[in-house]
């Protein structure tokens, strides 16, 4: 089992910054496969950045450049960097872990909700 709370979300301006965190609990953290994911407003959950457990990352097309995947598996922390802020990049924030080479079991957090508008 892994227990996954994100923190950082909020409101934000266009062009702005935000830090989002998500702390890992109750398994081998390093060994997980690590993702953020987010919902917007009548639209389907979708994938924003994944890093592997060895620290191999991928981006949607459409962060590529303003946001930043890492990991602290010292800390069981994931964060998300997210520069240049877009009022399109609002929408609820969600932490996912799967371990590496399965692809199920799939754990999520509760989300956290950031808002860009001026």
């Amino acid at each position: 089992q892994v227990q996954l709370v994100e923190s950082g979300g909020g409101l934000e301006q266009p062009g702005g910054s935000l830090r989002l965190s998500c702390a890992a609990s109750g398994s081998i953290f390093s060994a997980y496969v690590m993702g953020w994911y987010r919902q917007g407003p009548g639209k389907q959950r979708e994938l924003v950045a994944a890093i592997t457990s060895g620290g191999r990352t991928n981006y949607a097309d459409s962060v590529k450049g303003r946001f930043t995947i890492s990991r602290d598996n010292a800390k069981n922390m994931v964060y998300l960097q997210m520069n240049s802020l877009k009022p399109e990049d609002t929408a609820v924030y969600y932490c996912k872990a799967n371990r590496e080479g399965w692809p199920l079991p799939i754990y999520w957090g509760q989300g956290t909700q950031v808002t860009v508008s001026s």
